[in-house]
């Protein structure tokens, strides 16, 4: 009987020895081949102490698979090929995630899946006082976390409390903080790469998918609506103070320590601890403070210059440059032709939007007294189907377009070595180019009656600061009809329209001011522009005409010395 029991334990003794073996050849495995260890029943279970190199190519290889993927939801991402887990997944299961809860879904649904330790922050606390937790001023500190361990939970619900309790407020974090899910991350090519996730300050978050050859940071991001969009990096996520912690941002390693594994080769109970940002080879605060020494305080955080190559350059200039390889170079043809594609593919992102409240009657009910206390960042119908942030971010990439195309030329015209280009006309190449893509864009949208209106990329360009962001308008509305024989079958009675029209200060506006008191009323919109109510004229995003101008007028003089380029950024969260 002893020798029995001795045999027994010696067996089991053996089975955890092979488990432990196995668990340890799974962190080689490439990431091709990852394995999924999640139970049957979805229930967590941790094998591994730490995530591994693999894990982490592995986890890059699942989410540039996804952000490669013909998908428009997180739902239809995971029900995808490109996921190797979704078999697995439990009966029925429909996956939802919104912008902040993205990279937390994602990264918790891989772990899940592989085996390996999880722990998020549920909790944040302001430092000083605000009226929304997620747009503090001076950022948030770390009220309490939450440990995924071994039969704590299952993975569904898992990825249900993230949904239910990550917000952008957990992003909030002063860059200098220990044991944060994320670190601020150094800015190369080494170091931002697919599954990296980017903060920005004005309440959207995103998850890097692929970088590609020529610095272009292309990512994914969530929305409320349960879409799932893809774009490229740009000035439409701003930089702010170090407080706000906005920026590139990577997932801090972790390690469970004092767990017991069981025979089976499961880690059972112990505690998630992480690494120091010390001990990151990659840790920097380069996005806050510039590239050279660090200013002595937060608030001198704009004085921070970015040099390459001996010169002071645009803090995005300097992203593009370093992951480019090193230096600034650009192709204007090819520069303008993949913005004017990023763009086309946002128009056809908020077209979806739009669809999906005229699908839901919203612009059927009646229209709101008040607007939210801040149209950009609310909750509920509003922040569903309205689209004032998802317009300020095409405002804003119609605007960079816009000043880029003037950068590529006046730079060309003092023979800057940042632009390449060996044609003889750069100004009509430019004009070429951009009709060629502007014209390749078309989206269609129905009327109030079910008539089709197609709309060229320059039509909704003319159109873009007449787009309602209000879900309670007529689609035609929400589309920028003003001539009367595509506008005449909107059903908006007087008070929408009133509304229409006083709401257009808030449209020309392309900066998002969470900041602001906005629960104006019908009346106060009235008194035009002012805090919170919007500006007076929106600004020029016509790079269509400006390349007209120019060659009407012959180009432009040859500067006697290049532009100086201040080492700021966008204004959108600078306080």
């Amino acid at each position: 009987m002893k020798v029995r029991i001795g045999g027994l334990r010696v067996r089991r003794g053996i089975l955890g020895l092979l488990a432990g073996v196995i668990s340890a050849c799974l962190s080689l495995i490439a990431p091709a081949a990852a394995q999924d260890v999640s139970a049957p029943t979805g229930s967590i279970r941790v094998l591994r102490e730490a995530w591994s190199d693999a894990d982490e190519r592995g986890y890059s290889e699942f989410i540039k698979g996804l952000g490669r993927a013909n998908c428009r939801t997180i739902d239809q991402c995971l029900k995808n090929p490109a996921n190797p887990f979704a078999r697995s997944d439990p009966p029925g299961s429909f996956w939802r995630a919104d912008c902040a809860d993205l990279p937390y879904f994602l990264r918790g649904y891989y772990a899940w899946k592989r085996g390996l330790p999880f722990s998020y922050i549920n909790a944040v606390s302001p430092k000083g006082s605000t009226r929304d937790i997620r747009y503090t001023t001076r950022g948030n500190d770390i009220a309490s976390r939450r440990d995924i361990l071994t039969g704590s939970t299952s993975g569904a619900a898992l990825l249900r409390d993230l949904r239910d309790t990550i917000s952008s407020a957990m992003y909030r974090l002063h860059p200098d903080m220990e044991a944060t899910d994320l670190y601020p991350t150094r800015i190369d090519r080494k170091s931002i790469k697919p599954g990296s996730v980017l903060y920005d300050p004005n309440g959207h978050v995103a998850v890097v998918y692929d970088v590609e050859s020529d610095g272009r940071i292309l990512f994914m991001d969530a929305h409320p609506d349960n879409s799932l969009t893809r774009g490229t990096y740009g000035r439409k996520f701003v930089r702010s103070s170090p407080g706000m912690g906005a920026g590139f941002k990577n997932w801090r390693p972790a390690k469970l320590e004092g767990a017991v594994r069981t025979p089976e080769g499961l880690l059972v109970g112990g505690r998630v601890v992480f690494a120091k940002n010390a001990e990151l080879a990659d840790y920097s605060v380069e996005q806050y403070f510039g590239n050279v020494a660090r200013t002595g305080e937060d608030r001198q955080w704009l004085s921070g210059p970015f040099v390459l190559e001996g010169q002071n350059v645009d803090y995005y200039d300097y992203v593009r440059a370093m992951m480019g390889g090193g230096s600034l170079a650009f192709e204007p043809l090819a520069e303008v032709r993949n913005m004017i594609r990023a763009n086309c593919e946002d128009i056809r992102y908020r077209a979806e939007a739009v669809d999906l409240a005229i699908q839901n009657r919203i612009h059927m009910k009646a229209q709101p007294s008040r607007l939210p206390q801040n149209i950009y960042g609310t909750e509920g119908e509003w922040e569903e189907f309205s689209t004032p942030s998802r317009d300020a971010r095409l405002k804003a990439s119609f605007k960079e377009l816009r000043d880029q195309v003037q950068r590529f030329v006046e730079w060309h015209a003092i023979g800057d070595k940042r632009v390449h280009y060996q044609g003889t006309n750069l100004l009509t190449d430019l004009l070429l180019a951009y009709d060629q893509e502007a014209n390749a864009c078309v989206i269609t949208y129905l009327r109030s009656n079910g008539t089709p209106v197609q709309l060229s990329y320059e039509e909704v360009r003319r159109r873009m600061f007449l787009l309602s962001f209000d879900p309670y308008h007529c689609i035609e509305r929400r589309w920028g009809a003003t001539q009367p024989a595509e506008a005449m079958t909107c059903s908006d009675d007087a008070v929408k329209s009133e509304w229409y029209a006083a709401e257009q200060y808030l449209r020309n506006q392309i900066d998002r001011t969470y900041d602001a008191r906005m629960d104006f009323s019908l009346f106060d919109l009235k008194q035009g522009p002012g805090p919170g109510r919007g500006v007076d004229a929106p600004p020029d995003i016509d790079a269509r005409g400006y390349f007209v101008t120019m060659i009407s007028q012959g180009g432009i003089p040859r500067p006697a010395a290049p532009p100086v380029i201040a080492p700021g950024a966008p204004t959108a969260a600078k306080k």
